[in-house]
């Protein structure tokens, strides 16, 4: 589908699965905002894309952040149509070690940056047919060990989505959710530090294989901000290869 006239806002937008979201919205003509903490990638995505990507640097779990990147949004495109909010940090640990940092970090990132930048891109996303892509996980669907502090922090995103989709949808905006399996440098890295995990996570996948952020997650995303999903808010998408068929 085409995206040539969505203006759109994404968080953790320059590397990762925000990267390939950002790249793919781009590619088919969308304008971008991206806002993310890796400078690098940030700048070699401007200078992929010209003027249809701006990166702005900054903490997403800061309201200043959100209301920055929006504000962006409108003075250099002239508005917004959609949010996707990607970014996520945590660390894992078993639930009893679980220290008040790690809860601090991983909801400061997720569930509070998500409820930032919703709140900020309202005002523009009203009564414009806007779209908001927020961002669950399979492994709080299952209760993966070691994840606790991302898992309920994403769970609180879900309940949190459905709620808004539910009232604002009088203001023509959509709430769905993407639940992802994919093969980022995080998930790499958590391979070889949880090698059985992985590898049990791995099975579970009829598909045989985690998926690739640019081919197979970031084009559900981009159907999510298109108009050909007009019709659908308050849903989870599952992009995890047929791994978790119940939630």
């Amino acid at each position: 589908m085409e995206l040539k006239d969505k203006i759109v806002a994404v968080t953790g937008g320059a590397a990762g699965i925000g990267g390939a979201i950002s790249r793919v919205l781009a590619r088919r003509g969308a304008k971008v905002v991206a806002v993310d903490i890796d400078a690098d990638a940030g700048a070699a995505l401007e200078a992929e894309f010209g003027g249809d990507v701006v990166f702005i640097r900054g903490d997403v779990g800061l309201q200043e952040t959100a209301d920055l990147a929006i504000a962006t949004a409108v003075e250099r495109f002239g508005g917004l149509t959609g949010v996707v909010n990607n970014a996520h940090a945590s660390r894992q640990a078993p639930f009893l070690d679980i220290t008040q940092d790690m809860w601090d970090l991983s909801f400061s990132t997720g569930f509070i940056a998500t409820r930032n930048f919703m709140l900020a891109a309202h005002p523009h996303l009203k009564d414009a047919g806007g779209s908001i892509v927020n961002f669950g996980s399979g492994a709080a669907l299952v209760g993966q060990p070691t994840q606790g502090s991302y898992a309920a922090a994403k769970e609180a995103i879900r309940g949190l989505s459905r709620v808004v989709a539910n009232e604002w949808a009088r203001d023509d905006i959509r709430v769905n959710i993407v639940c992802p399996m994919a093969m980022t440098a995080g998930v790499e890295a958590w391979s070889k530090s949880a090698p059985e995990l992985y590898e049990s996570s791995l099975k579970k996948v009829p598909l045989g294989r985690f998926g690739d952020p640019e081919t197979d997650v970031a084009p559900i995303v981009a159907f999510l901000i298109s108009d050909d999903s007009k019709y659908m808010t308050g849903q989870t998408l599952m992009a995890d290869g047929g791994a978790n068929k119940l939630y």
